[in-house]
């Protein structure tokens, strides 16, 4: 006999980041009292083009949602990314940090475009993870419905510990060095950084970066390899700013994490939904912007007092606590309705 769940999540889960975000609204939808499970593909073989990549994601999270589905009942489906949703076995919602019309230009996403408009036209309901996110959706499907079909759920981000001494001057993580724009950060850096500060970049091998040509200074960089989690955000709560020149953000939760671990943020101005940006801008524009030597010199400098403290208020609506109020009296009845 099949099992019955109030909610089915159809993961990507490409990256431990969106596997990390799946599991959040997985244990949110239970704490509000549903029946919830998740169901996760294999990863496909990595191929080398975005435009093959999406396809056999697209495909594994088809078998993984046909799999479960064939011996589960699930009331409602969410789609972990619009990737989750593009062969979709039936309708439902879709969560997304960022729709394949914003981070797929041109021969990136020549197929994923067209069948993205279809299926966020078809589902249930949308669920973009910022307000930011919600505006890249193209005009022709934003139309007049798409606010009653929609609901903003922030991915939860939370301080890890109490903050202990800021021994470190800044970190950056970089475990897509190109996408994060680390060639930008290491050269400002370079510029700005005064004997006895270190740079900690995590997320990347120091070998993989030596390959890729990226050429470290002498000294003044650490280069920290890939992390356990909660070694990672130990040493968030030891740096004094986060530092980053992302090409483009879908929402940034390296940065969320950052200043809830009660780092500065200094950051270029990046396109795309990037939740953390207007924050940053409002706790200090100095902070802010294209001189990003000018930023970290700044930070490092000339702080300004409470900053930390009102970066917690500001991720009021970011936190564990806001998401399950969101899920439990607004997400929960409108996936369950009728």
């Amino acid at each position: 006999m099949a099992s019955v769940v109030d909610v089915l999540i159809v993961s990507l889960g490409s990256t431990g980041g969106l596997r990390s975000a799946e599991d959040e609204l997985l244990e949110s939808l239970r704490r509000a009292g549903a029946i919830a499970a998740i169901a996760r593909p294999e990863p496909p073989v990595p191929v080398r083009t975005l435009m093959l990549t999406d396809l056999s994601w697209a495909r594994a999270a088809r078998r993984a949602a046909r799999a479960e589905l064939a011996r589960t009942r699930a009331h409602a489906l969410i789609y972990s990314t619009v990737t989750a949703a593009l062969l979709w076995p039936r309708p439902g919602a879709i969560r997304f940090d960022a729709p394949a019309a914003g981070n797929r230009p041109g021969r990136h996403g020549l197929w994923q475009r067209p069948l993205e408009r279809r299926r966020l036209q078809e589902a249930h309901l949308l669920l973009p993870q910022s307000d930011g996110a919600l505006l890249e959706v193209p005009a022709g499907v934003r139309g007049s419905l798409v606010h009653e079909r929609s609901l903003v759920l922030p991915v939860p981000v939370e301080p890890s510990a109490p903050g202990g001494q800021r021994d470190i001057a800044a970190i950056t993580y970089a475990a897509n060095p190109a996408k994060k724009g680390l060639d930008t950060v290491l050269d400002a850096w370079r510029q700005a950084h005064r004997p006895g500060e270190e740079l900690f970049v995590a997320g990347v091998q120091e070998n993989e970066l030596r390959r890729l040509g990226y050429a470290l200074p002498a000294a003044g960089v650490r280069v920290t390899g890939m992390l356990a989690p909660e070694d990672y955000r130990a040493l968030l709560r030891r740096a004094r700013a986060y530092v980053c020149a992302v090409r483009r953000e879908d929402y940034g939760i390296a940065q969320l994490e950052a200043l809830a671990d009660g780092c500065m943020l200094v950051t270029t101005a990046s396109p795309g939904p990037y939740a953390a940006l207007p924050i940053a801008r409002a706790l200090d524009d100095r902070l802010v912007g294209g001189d990003l030597v000018a930023a970290l010199r700044t930070a490092l400098d000339d702080p300004l007092p409470g900053y930390a403290e009102r970066a917690l208020d500001a991720l009021a609506p970011f936190r564990r606590a806001a998401a399950d109020r969101l899920v439990a009296e607004q997400l929960l009845p409108r996936l369950l309705r009728g």
